[in-house]
């Protein structure tokens, strides 16, 4: 009880911020939700400085319901969806991750950048967005400040992508199952995916959408392997360093949960309704995450420091998408 009535004003606080935001990301999908909440939260943590009555629940709210949303994600995937279709797309997938990661390895080490920003924005570039940084960061302890630098400049390259690809692809000449699996390889998060494939949709009569989306799907399966090896990564950095970290307290369990909610959605006849709401309660999880995480910011220290990580975010972007249209016209697609 008096573990909860401390937890209660921080978790109020980021669901109060959550709301606004989760509305603005509705009229504003290119944007997003968790883009708003951040922002919002970085605005108030300007003015509010003496958090520490809500300092535990916002906290909480950062780390375990974020932990939570990725979990409630796993309900968004239906496997055999995933490998039927998202299967013709692995070989794209497979490329534009590792291009990814090598990029931000080599940026980090010639620009001597902070591990874990680098870490993060390198992930979350290659799979899925915000959703891979939630999950990546409490297995590399990256702090809040690192996730929120992060979450800035992949959603900088997101906002761009979706503005520019309807176009840029109908430039290039694609086919709608080219723009679909360019889209959902290309652009990181969900929404703006979403809002790409609906532009081109409009435009040319087309249902890129769901091709998409299921591509999107398919990169987001990579949290499971890549959260696993950076667990191991740090495990076996640490214990060099004689710092000796316990594998089972840094082991990302969350990330099987999230497996065995897949397994679950593929396997039993779970109801659609049902299925909606928990993937609807995993996006606004999220939203209450990221306004924590806005709180726990420095705006003024995040503006500063934030000319080397829109670098590697524009590096790792613009190298993802040409990769993926290269892997295209190898496949015959484009």
């Amino acid at each position: 009880m008096e573990t909860m009535k401390k937890n209660v004003p921080g978790i109020l606080i980021c669901l109060l911020i959550a709301l606004p935001a989760w509305f603005l990301g509705q009229r504003f999908q290119v944007v997003g939700g968790p883009v708003f909440a951040i922002l919002i939260g970085m605005v108030i943590a300007l003015f509010w400085k003496d958090q520490k009555g809500a300092k535990a629940g916002i906290t909480l709210t950062s780390k375990k319901i974020l932990q939570l949303a990725v979990v409630l994600l796993g309900f968004g995937m239906d496997l055999s969806s995933v490998l039927k279709v998202g299967g013709q797309s692995l070989p794209i997938i497979l490329s534009t991750i590792t291009t990814s990661l090598v990029v931000a390895f080599l940026l980090y080490r010639l620009m001597r950048m902070d591990k874990n920003i680098s870490t993060l924005i390198g992930v979350g570039s290659s799979i899925c967005g915000g959703s891979a940084i939630a999950a990546t960061a409490p297995v590399i302890g990256a702090d809040d400040e690192e996730i929120a630098q992060a979450i800035s400049v992949i959603f900088l390259f997101n906002v761009i992508a979706a503005l520019i690809f309807p176009t840029l692809g109908g430039v290039l000449g694609l086919s709608n199952e080219g723009f679909g699996l360019f889209a959902g390889t290309a652009i990181n998060d969900t929404s703006s995916v979403t809002a790409a494939a609906a532009a081109w949709d409009g435009i040319h009569g087309s249902n890129t959408l769901d091709t998409a989306a299921i591509v999107k799907m398919t990169r987001t399966l990579a949290i499971i392997p890549i959260t696993l090896v950076l667990a191991l990564v740090r495990t076996r950095r640490e214990e060099k360093e004689g710092a000796g970290v316990d594998l089972k307290k840094i082991f990302p369990w969350f990330v099987l949960f999230f497996l065995a909610a897949s397994v679950i959605t593929t396997l039993l006849p779970i109801p659609a309704g049902a299925v909606a709401f928990l993937k609807q309660a995993s996006k606004f999880f999220i939203v209450m995450a990221m306004g924590a995480i806005g709180l726990n910011t420095d705006l003024v220290k995040l503006v500063r420091s934030g000319g080397k990580p829109i670098f590697m975010g524009l590096c790792c972007w613009v190298a993802i998408a040409a990769v993926s249209l290269g892997v295209q016209r190898v496949m015959g697609v484009w």
